[in-house]
């Protein structure tokens, strides 16, 4: 430092000072070795929270879009007998404001087996024009499978059909748990249906545990008389479906009731939810754990300068400029450590599958298994308020953490600084 450089608020002295003692010598090697520690802990800190809330984020996002997709907003069900005069209500319920499709569905619960191999599996009859209603379905459909969809026939799920070895044309046969009385007792009904088609929407769950029939044949397979076991309901928004919910139970429906998607998967998206905010919490420990090693570090600096700053004291320094410069050293490496850790995580977060196969090659192990995951692929969702969350807390840990040492800089006693050398 030049002799005639004065000291100031926020002055180029104190940006000097602290930048070189960013840059200690080979005598204060280990400190510089605590500081490093502390930087690569911010850096990771920040990088983990950005990737793993992407990635928490990205999975809400497609589960919702996919169970939303795949499943209705609304839906209508019989409590303890099929809904009769269907085709009125649906009638009804698509002149509502804010409903896009509403469509009769007879639902049930069979046992699916192919040669040698079985599967349960949920079914759901559906009128045909209904299904090319069906915007992820219908998109996800095998070529040919509408001209094919008919009385007679059935629509299943790309792994269900992998596992049992069933493609277009191959005849499943299905048992209904649901009993026909007959005069040698109560028989399982039982049939067998020619594969129409194949769908695959990317979440395994449905890949692998639904198939679709006509309308009418499941009207006939589950006995329900020209009835259907409940009505679903797509509306345009579906954070707004309460308000048309409300309008379909106005039109007071004999033996049924309604429910909203929020009512029925409120348990699994309620666990996302403090999954996601439990990972935040933990996550954020790691930067903690940096900012005390900036604090240990910063002390033992502020230890390994106490000649440097009675010196500076004498030269006019006053207690405010020890406490900034200080303030500096230390806040600069949480500063640079949030930088690189966002550029890190971004480049995580929007290259997650090929970081995901990078690593998969390297271990040589599958890590997102999509039976376990319910989706065929990682998803990432970056959400740049919740960046910026981040690297605002980030900031505030390591500030705070730079605080104490440097006002201990500063109420240093430069006699007895000089005196102890």
């Amino acid at each position: 430092m030049a002799a005639g450089q004065q000291f100031s608020v926020f002055s180029p002295a104190e940006r000097m000072v602290a930048f070189r003692y960013l840059r200690p010598r080979r005598s204060e090697g280990f400190i510089s070795l605590i500081a490093a520690f502390a930087f690569l802990g911010i850096v990771i800190g920040v990088a983990t929270l950005i990737v793993v809330m992407s990635v928490m984020n990205g999975f809400r996002a497609e589960l919702l879009s996919r169970v939303l997709g795949f499943n209705s907003h609304v839906v209508v069900y019989g409590s303890d007998r099929p809904i009769r005069g269907h085709g009125r209500l649906v009638a009804e319920i698509r002149r509502i404001e804010g409903v896009v499709t509403a469509a009769a569905v007879v639902d049930g619960q069979v046992m699916a087996s192919a040669g040698k191999r079985s599967s349960g599996a949920f079914v759901r009859g559906i009128a045909p024009e209904d299904l090319k209603r069906h915007r992820l379905l219908s998109g996800s459909l095998s070529e040919g499978a509408f001209a094919r969809f008919r009385d007679g026939t059935l629509i299943l799920g790309q792994r269900m059909a992998s596992y049992l070895g069933a493609g277009t044309g191959s005849r499943v046969r299905l048992l209904s748990p649901k009993c026909d009385p007959t005069p040698v007792g109560c028989v399982p009904g039982i049939a067998s249906f020619t594969v129409a088609g194949r769908f695959d929407v990317g979440m395994s769950e449905y890949d692998r545990g639904y198939l679709f029939m006509p309308l009418e044949t499941a009207q006939d397979f589950f006995s329900v008389d020209g009835g259907v076991t409940n009505i679903e309901i797509a509306v345009d928004d579906p954070d707004r479906v309460d308000a048309v919910a409300e309008r379909v139970r106005a039109l007071e429906i004999p033996g049924a009731f309604v429910r909203t998607w929020q009512d029925i998967h409120a348990t699994f998206f309620g666990a996302l939810k403090v999954e996601r905010n439990v990972m935040f919490l933990i996550l954020t420990l790691i930067i903690l754990v940096a900012a005390f090693n900036i604090v240990s570090s910063m002390i033992m600096l502020v230890k390994q300068k106490g000649q440097a700053i009675a010196i500076l004291c004498t030269m006019g320094a006053t207690r405010g400029n020890i406490l900034r410069l200080f303030f500096m050293t230390g806040a600069t490496i949480g500063v640079a450590g949030t930088f690189f850790g966002v550029l890190l995580g971004l480049g995580v977060a929007y290259n997650i599958d090929r970081f995901k196969r990078w690593l998969e090659d390297l271990l040589g192990a599958e890590l997102f298994p999509a039976t376990v995951y319910f989706l065929s692929s990682l998803p990432s969702k970056v959400e740049l308020p919740e960046v910026a969350q981040i690297v605002a807390m980030a900031l505030a840990l390591t500030f705070l953490a730079t605080i104490y040492p440097a006002w201990r800089a500063s109420r240093l006693d430069p006699v007895e600084a000089l005196r102890n050398e």
